[in-house]
């Protein structure tokens, strides 16, 4: 388990190249969150502010525009409107999840309700409009209108199938590349594209990006079943009936009547601790986490040997080390 010192250090290592920029992001996105005349918005958005996490995006942004170039004023801009997506899309999914928490705060719903809640999220989602509107950065608000409309289909998709138990190994990719790929691959694009004026690259850092996220989903998809270094697994995917890809891989390779049984128990016994962790235990002793961890370091693999393509530099070198720590990550 990679201790708090470690984790810090490595994170140091990441940010060594970017150090500047992200001082000056910071200033800027918490300048994108004030002077509202509202004085209730004022308040939630100060609290959004008090409870935001690692910035990996950002990160993301940072590195990749230092690719083949080197950051711009627009870079600012993009990485700001990439964690006021971010940002927003965690506040609308926490209404979606009916969820009371976030990075160990109470959520905006919890605290507000689910009307003041939706309208933050609208709030945010305008003002990174604006913002590249007003700034003339329409190539990067395209970049990132892909992503909300990706990440809107994943979303609406999961939905459907997850009211049925409907999904396999193809589905379930789809539907994290389109939820939780498509961001962070428009974190890379936009940094890319900020700062370079070689559109013939921008596909590949998309695709690259693309298989970061998923590598990075199912990271998520195993620490919510726990491991040796997580310690207690959190079954909450279970709770809330999605099939993730350790799981998904368990039930298609298991006898008929075992299928019956777990699926049974998702449907119908999802809130029960005891059945939970009967679902938790079949997964593990039936090889979904080695199953799930293969895929896992296969598209890492493929995210790093894309990354590879372009020349060595302070920024790859940390972009490969944002990209292993997305996986060797304990949380």
């Amino acid at each position: 388990m990679l201790l708090l010192s470690q984790k810090a250090a490595i994170l140091d290592r990441i940010k060594a190249p970017i150090v500047a920029e992200l001082a000056q992001f910071e200033q800027y996105f918490e300048e994108q969150m004030r002077n509202s005349r509202v004085p209730l918005l004022d308040k939630i958005l100060r609290y959004v502010v008090r409870g935001k996490g690692k910035q990996m995006r950002p990160m993301f942004v940072f590195l990749s525009a230092k690719l083949l170039g080197d950051t711009t004023e627009a870079t600012i801009r993009g990485a700001t409107l990439i964690e006021l997506l971010h940002t927003a899309s965690l506040i609308h999914d926490d209404v979606v999840d009916d969820s009371n928490e976030r990075r160990g705060f109470f959520s905006i719903n919890a605290l507000w309700k689910n009307k003041i809640a939706v309208l933050l999220g609208d709030y945010l989602l305008s003002k990174g409009l604006l913002l590249s509107i007003d700034n003339g950065d329409f190539r990067l608000l395209q970049i990132v209108s892909r992503a909300v409309k990706e990440m809107s289909e994943g979303e609406l998709l999961q939905i459907e199938r997850t009211r049925r138990l409907n999904l396999d190994e193809t589905v379930y990719y789809e539907i994290i590349r389109q939820k939780t790929a498509s961001l962070i691959a428009s974190s890379c694009t936009v940094g890319f594209a900020s700062a370079n004026t070689q559109p013939e690259w921008e596909q590949k850092v998309w695709q690259m990006g693309e298989k970061i996220g998923i590598a990075f989903q199912i990271k998520d998809d195993l620490l919510d079943l726990g491991n040796e270094k997580t310690g207690k697994p959190k079954g909450i995917d279970i709770q809330e009936k999605k099939l993730t890809l350790p799981l998904i891989h368990t039930i298609q390779n298991a006898k008929p009547s075992e299928q019956k049984r777990i699926i049974n128990i998702i449907k119908n016994h999802n809130k029960n601790p005891r059945k939970v962790a009967e679902v938790i235990d079949f997964v593990w002793q039936n090889g979904g986490i080695e199953y799930a961890q293969k895929a896992m370091h296969q598209y890492r693999n493929q995210a790093i040997d894309m990354l590879h393509e372009f020349p060595e530099s302070p920024a790859r070198n940390g972009l490969e080390q944002l990209i292993l720590y997305t996986t060797d990550r304990n949380k």
